[in-house]
Parts: C-alpha cells; structure tokens; sequence
C-alpha cells in the first residue's frame, strides 16, 4: 500500500513540475515579448503635456482673431476683401503666436 501512495505522489509531483515549468515558460516568453515592446517603441522626453500654454494664453489666442474677424466683418464693406483679410489672419496666425508667446 505505501509502494502505491509513494508511486502516486511521484506522479503527482511530476505533473506538477511539468506544470511548473510550462508556466515558467509561459511567463519568460510573456516578459520577454514585453521586454521587447518596450525597447521598440520610443521613450517620452519632456513633461507628457502636449499643449504647454495656460487657459489664458489660450483663450487669447481664440478671442483675438475672432474679434479681429468680427471687426473686418462689419468695418470693411467689400465681402472679397474681407474674405481676404480673415484668410490673412488664419495664415498669419501660428507664426504671430510663436513670435509673441515663444516657442516654449
């Protein structure tokens, strides 16, 4: 009878190193997948904040053309020179951004 436990609990512990060791596969494999993502894809350098301007700077950089906008609108009798105009200051616009609040 003790022959047959003893058999019995080598087959049990075989099973569960087989187990064992099918896991410990399975996590290497897993871990190295991750290893090698994280080599592959690129590194964040900076602060992780996309748009570094404040709530004001921003709100400045909406309103005044639109208000710029709104002025040509009602002062300028011409509809193709005001359509002119506003195109002029969409395109001038980033640069006049970059030159009066910086590049940061």
């Amino acid at each position: 009878m003790s022959k047959e436990r003893a058999r019995r609990r080598a087959e049990r512990t075989a099973v569960l190193e087989r187990e064992k060791a099918a896991r410990a596969r399975k996590v290497a494999r897993r871990n190295g997948r991750r290893a090698l993502v994280r080599k592959l894809t690129p590194q964040r350098r900076g602060s992780g904040r996309l748009y570094r301007r404040s709530r004001s700077q921003r709100a400045g950089i909406i309103a005044i053309p639109v208000a710029a906008a709104a002025l040509i609108w009602f002062l300028v009798p011409d509809i193709a020179l005001r359509i002119v105009l506003i195109a002029l200051i969409v395109l001038v616009l980033p640069a006049v951004v970059v030159v009066v609040l910086g590049r940061r």
